[in-house]
């Protein structure tokens, strides 16, 4: 074990040397490849960022990312994301209740109950209403094949929020079977499995897996479990028309170990999730023409049990109950040469209640509640130039939003992107708008009953998105990115307390973030690919949550002596504001955390199997691999250096 903790400290200190900036994707010529050798490797921490013709930008993390970082959820799967951080309080299983699981967007997300992130798998809904912000163990990533990160309010991709999370589920687009299933073992107990299996034939394609999860944790009561399993059918009905049907299924539990040194009846209790999803989905792809109709239903439950009371030695259980369905309908239409008119219409159906039992036998139920968002769409843009030499593509779009509680709202957008050859441009504004959500009725229904009707009163939130960006390409051999960003927000809504009795909604406060990205990524060698990037934030008011004013990311992808490859990913991140911003007038977040710095590695050999079409992998991860003391939350210590051994093997 001593030489296993040295050889991860070297690693470290390779990574620790590693160029930082941030990332793209430069492609390779294609070339031929000898079966012995494996010439390319994947971009490490990201795939790439891609900036549309709506001069909108997006940040993808990829199933070959998921596999290098040895993700285990969304938060590990975003944990060196540039622009996003993240919290928790276990290494397997996010804690629902308070602080225990989240991310965090450029300074958004940190407003509890409500959250100005969504986040959704395939465009559906996946987040707990009755509260409405996201609960993380909901975003499985086992049926992912991609994870895109929307930075900023586009609402020509995603309404109702300023940032965005979504899932691109997998599936299988070349005739044939292809099979992968994995098992590991390691630090605290930790186990995991998964299998998966997608397959093609002619005008029919499936993909079905599933995974499990479970540790111990680096604590007493640190416990967490996940269990996923989904599908998906899909058949081309001719050249023009697919439809498919999706389904994901959940079932997972996180236990809170409390404060450090804290009576262990202070502890939180038990959070378990569970959903199931359906999506219908067609599609259609003519010259002149593509886009898709969405129909779906998801319901699930996030529940928190054994919460102390305010009442000491009575706990309770909190059974919270959501449900989404609705449709969504996109067209991108090219009626003339070098433009494109996109238009589209959202109708969303809310609904959320719970039941709550006390240990001393006492039952408190709130009915719920339900309301509904019917939000079209429309843009349009166009391109001067060829996209090989000099071009320019301005746009501009509008969404509008009619809600059944709160009334009607206009985002619209405008944007530009110019490039020559290898050097692009890009500018946009965007106004996000974010509704109050059930929250704000069970708020003032069953928690504050005071508020009275208040809540009805409430405007949406607003901010004004605007951003300027750049990125030059050097051939294959390295693309540097860099992007500055302004939001200003306002109306934010939050409780008024006494005096004068009673409390009130209102919407009255503002806030500021300025910011700026950069990104580096290079393929100095055949089979070696290296990426970093830096975020700076600063914020007003200057205590703004999880808004570090530093990050720095590095990380390296080596396939070597033929058969084996390094992943390195690290991070440092500068101190920070913690914990919710609650939604109270003139609170200040007073919880801060020190600067951390942490490095993961995973080293792979590819085992070959003559004579036979399988591939196998035996890897090794650790993480924290300079033992380094940190935590996400005061009071609540993240484990040391861990490790895990694992087997992967596909055919």
């Amino acid at each position: 074990m001593g030489s296993m903790r040295k050889g991860f400290v070297w690693l470290g200190v390779a990574a620790f040397l590693l160029p930082l900036g941030a990332a793209g994707a430069a492609e390779e010529e294609s070339e031929p490849v000898k079966l012995d050798e494996i010439l390319v490797v994947a971009t490490p921490i990201i795939d790439g960022n891609e900036v549309d013709n709506y001069a909108g930008e997006k940040t993808t993390v990829g199933e070959q990312q998921i596999e290098d970082l040895n993700a285990q959820d969304l938060g590990t799967s975003l944990r060196t994301t540039p622009g996003v951080t993240i919290s928790r309080f276990n290494p397997i299983g996010s804690f629902g209740g308070g602080e225990g699981g989240a991310v965090f967007i450029r300074g958004f997300g940190s407003s509890r109950p409500g959250s100005e992130i969504k986040m959704y798998v395939d465009g559906v809904p996946m987040y707990m209403s009755v509260w409405n912000h996201p609960l993380l163990d909901l975003m499985t990533i086992d049926p992912a094949q991609a994870i895109e990160v929307y930075k900023s309010p586009q609402p020509e991709e995603f309404g109702n929020t300023f940032a965005a999370i979504n899932l691109v589920p997998k599936q299988k687009t070349s005739k044939g079977i292809a099979t992968k299933a994995q098992v590991q073992g390691g630090s605290y107990h930790s186990f995991v499995t998964t299998a998966e299996q997608g397959g093609k034939f002619e005008n029919v394609d499936y993909y079905v897996g599933g995974g499990y999860r479970r540790s111990y944790g680096h604590r007493e009561d640190a416990e967490g479990r996940l269990m996923d399993g989904y599908g998906r059918l899909g058949s081309q009905v001719n050249e023009n028309w697919d439809v498919s049907l999706f389904t994901l299924w959940d079932d997972n539990s996180a236990k809170d170990p409390g404060r450090e040194g804290a009576s262990p009846a202070e502890r939180l209790g038990i959070y378990k999730t569970k959903s199931w999803l359906t999506l219908g989905k067609i599609t259609n792809r003519y010259e002149n023409a593509d886009g898709h109709f969405k129909i779906y239903y998801n319901a699930g439950n996030g529940n928190w049990l054994n919460e102390p009371s305010s009442t000491p030695g009575v706990t309770s259980n909190l059974y919270n109950q959501f449900r989404y369905y609705g449709v969504k309908a996109k067209e991108n239409l090219h009626l003339w040469k070098g433009g494109q008119a996109t238009v589209g219409l959202d109708w969303e159906r809310t609904e959320g209640k719970y039941n709550k039992q006390y240990s001393t036998g006492v039952w408190d139920n709130w009915t719920g509640h339900e309301y509904d968002i019917l939000s079209p769409y429309a843009a349009v843009n166009h391109l001067f130039g060829e996209k090989r030499g000099l071009y320019a593509i301005p746009s501009a779009g509008v969404r509008f939003y009619d809600n059944s509680d709160f009334g009607s709202e206009w985002a619209p957008h405008a944007g530009v992107v110019f490039g020559y050859r290898d050097t692009q441009l890009h500018a946009r504004y965007s106004r996000g708008i974010l509704y109050p959500g059930l929250d704000v009725v069970v708020m003032s229904e069953e928690v504050i009953k005071a508020l009275g009707k208040s809540w009805k009163d409430l405007s949406p939130e607003k901010v004004h998105h605007y951003e300027l960006g750049v990125s030059q390409r050097f051939k294959d051999i390295a693309l540097v990115e860099v992007t500055a960003f302004y939001e200003d927000g306002r109306d934010r809504y939050v409780v008024n307390p006494p005096p004068p009795f009673p409390p009130t909604y209102e919407n009255t406060e503002k806030y500021k973030i300025r910011g700026a990205e950069i990104s580096l990524s290079v393929f100095p060698l055949q089979g070696l690919s290296v990426f970093g990037g830096f975020t700076y934030l600063s914020t007003d008011p200057g205590n703004l949550p999880y808004a570090p004013n530093g990050t720095l990311t590095g990380g390296l992808n080596w396939r070597f002596l033929n058969r084996f490859q390094l992943s390195l990913d690290s991070q440092y991140v500068s101190s920070m504001y913690v914990n919710s911003q609650a939604r109270r007038e003139g609170s200040d977040s007073t919880n801060k955390i020190g600067s951390y710095y942490l490095v993961n590695a995973k080293l792979s050999y590819f085992i070959p199997f003559p004579q036979l079409p399988v591939d196998g992998e035996v890897f090794l991860a650790g993480e924290n691999l300079t033992d380094v003391q940190y935590e996400y939350q005061p009071g609540y210590p993240m484990p040391g250096m861990t490790a895990m051994l694992g087997f992967r093997v596909s055919f």
